[in-house]
């Protein structure tokens, strides 16, 4: 996605982009940061606070979206339990197995594939599907699905072990690249989406589209490059199929959850464009 498109998709008010003005070079400032000092990233401080943080605002995002609907209270409490407890387990169990070397490359069975296939497989049908989940959607902002993959900026941190070499370039500078742009853009294109305009739609749906197509492309080269029945090169340096911690945390659970945020949101953008009754 080019600043072009995204102008083009938007109608491009300043607004829109002011917000472009202190976020990309605060992007660029941590890039730099864990550039020079590669410990800030492979101490997994990082990746645990921000998932932390966008774990913390999808509870609140889920409950204050349950809250606008016309369910009882106990319906909500349930629809909140059920959806939060095992996001909550799944978190928990693929950092514990992250740190204690569960997904390296070559256990039996295949955790990392498991961990990173697994919940796109159960969650995106359940997601899209649910009835309780449509009514949710419905009651929530358009721009709070776009503006919590902010966190996304954070996946610079593989265009920055591409650069210190130590992360093949064919999976870094692209998944890298990628993140960063849909990080960067995630708050001007929930600004558009907010105005409630055909344009504001369209730049989420390409905005959503970008980011699903950002992560076929990761995975995809990570798994030509990783230990495993898909390889097809062997690089000089591990990729990130090895499982190492905490860069396997990105694989085995961040982008299964953006994933499914994505499809969220590209349901309840098609929701809000059909009519209603």
């Amino acid at each position: 996605m080019t600043v072009s498109v995204v102008h083009a998709d938007t109608g491009s008010t300043p607004q829109e982009w002011r917000s472009l003005l202190w976020l990309a070079p605060a992007t660029a400032l941590w890039i730099a940061s864990i550039y020079w000092q590669p410990i800030i990233q492979t101490s997994g401080v990082p990746t645990t606070v921000h998932q932390l943080a966008a774990h913390g605002l999808i509870a609140v995002g889920l409950w204050l979206g349950l809250e606008g609907t016309e369910l009882t209270p106990d319906q909500r409490r349930t629809t909140w339990l059920t959806v939060m407890i095992p996001y909550t387990l799944w978190f928990a169990v693929a950092w514990s197995g992250a740190i204690n070397g569960a997904l390296r490359a070559g256990a039996t069975p295949p955790i990392f594939l498991l961990a990173v296939w697994l919940p796109m497989v159960i969650g995106v049908p359940l997601l899209l599907l649910s009835k309780r989940m449509g009514q949710v959607l419905d009651a929530m902002p358009a721009t709070w699905l776009v503006a919590v993959q902010l966190y996304r900026v954070f996946g610079s941190w593989a265009l920055v072990a591409g650069l210190r070499g130590a992360l093949p370039g064919l999976l870094a500078w692209p998944a890298g690249t990628g993140d960063i742009l849909t990080g960067l853009f995630a708050l001007p294109v929930a600004i558009a989406v907010a105005t409630g305009t055909a344009r504001g739609r369209r730049a989420a749906i390409t905005w959503n589209i970008f980011g699903l197509a950002d992560f076929a492309v990761a995975i995809a080269m990570g798994a030509i490059t990783s230990p495993g029945p898909f390889q097809l090169i062997v690089p000089d340096v591990p990729s990130i199929g090895a499982g190492v911690y905490p860069d396997v945390l990105t694989p085995a659970f961040v982008v299964p959850s953006s994933v499914l945020l994505h499809a969220l949101s590209l349901r309840q953008l098609h929701r809000r464009a059909k009519p209603r009754g």
